[in-house]
C-alpha cells in the first residue's frame, strides 16, 4: 500500500470527525482503462466501448462505467488518506449510500475527496471509519459520484491501546 503522507494517531483521527481529511491524486480515465474494465466485467455496452456510436448519444462520446469510477475508490484511498498508526490492513466494509451523479467522459481525470463522518472502535485491534466520498471530475463542478463508505482498519494491539 502506498502511504505518501505521514501517519496519524487514532486519537488525532477521532478529533477530525466532520472535516475533510483527504484528497487523492488525479487518475486518468482513458479509453484503454474503460475497455479493460468492460472486458473484466463483460459489460460492453456501446456507450462505454464504441466511440462512434457513443458520439450519437447525449454523452458526446464514450463514458466510464459507473462501477469503474466506484472501483477506483480503492486506489484513491491509498493517496487520499493518511494511514493510521499501527495499521495492518484496510478492508472495504461496504457502503451506506452510492449515487452516480454525472458521467465520466473518456480522457478526463478524476480524484476522490474524503470527509470523515465517524470513527467506531470495535475492539482493541479494529476500528470502523465512515467517510463521505465525492469523486470529482477535472474541469467539472458536479461530482461524478458521491458515496458513504465504510472502511474497517485492523491495528496492532499495542498501538490501539495507546491512541
Amino acid at each position: 500500500m502506498i502511504h505518501p503522507r505521514p501517519s496519524i494517531s487514532l486519537n488525532e483521527l477521532e478529533a477530525l470527525v466532520g472535516t475533510r481529511v483527504g484528497q487523492s491524486d488525479w487518475i486518468l480515465i482513458n479509453q484503454a482503462r474503460i475497455n479493460d474494465f468492460a472486458d473484466v466485467t463483460e459489460d460492453h455496452q456501446y456507450i462505454h466501448v464504441d466511440p462512434d456510436k457513443a458520439r450519437e448519444t447525449g454523452f458526446g462520446g464514450t463514458i466510464a462505467h459507473g462501477f469503474l469510477t466506484l472501483s477506483l475508490l480503492s486506489r484513491m484511498v491509498e493517496t487520499g488518506l493518511r494511514p493510521i498508526n499501527g495499521m495492518t490492513a484496510n478492508v472495504n466494509y461496504g457502503f451506506d449510500k452510492i449515487r452516480m451523479l454525472s458521467p465520466v467522459p473518456a480522457g478526463v481525470r478524476v480524484r476522490g475527496g474524503f470527509t470523515l463522518n465517524g470513527v467506531t472502535r470495535r475492539s482493541d485491534t479494529q476500528i470502523l471509519c465512515s467517510y463521505h466520498v465525492n469523486v470529482e471530475v477535472e474541469s467539472q463542478s458536479r461530482p461524478a459520484l458521491a458515496a458513504d463508505w465504510l472502511i474497517l482498519t485492523t491495528l496492532q494491539q499495542e498501538v490501539s491501546n495507546h491512541g
